[in-house]
């Protein structure tokens, strides 16, 4: 069993409906394309930036997952 996924931090909505918009867009590489927008900002040295887009694809992965995560009550 693989260790659990970490729990991704959202700041506000915003993230949330960033999160939808990439996977309306791109689908299963909606995380995929939040990584590289991260490694765009980390690049930039936009260090705030980085960290958000890392936590809008913990999320994605979270969204897209075909099972639940954590615990279930």
């Amino acid at each position: 069993m693989s260790a659990p996924f970490p729990a991704p931090y959202i700041a506000d909505a915003r993230e949330a409906a960033e999160a939808a918009d990439l996977i309306a867009a791109f689908g299963p590489a909606a995380a995929t394309e939040a990584a590289a927008r991260a490694d765009r900002s980390r690049d930039l040295g936009n260090h705030i930036n980085f960290c958000r887009w890392r936590q809008i694809e913990r999320l994605i992965v979270i969204l897209v997952a075909d099972q639940a995560t954590g615990t279930v009550h």
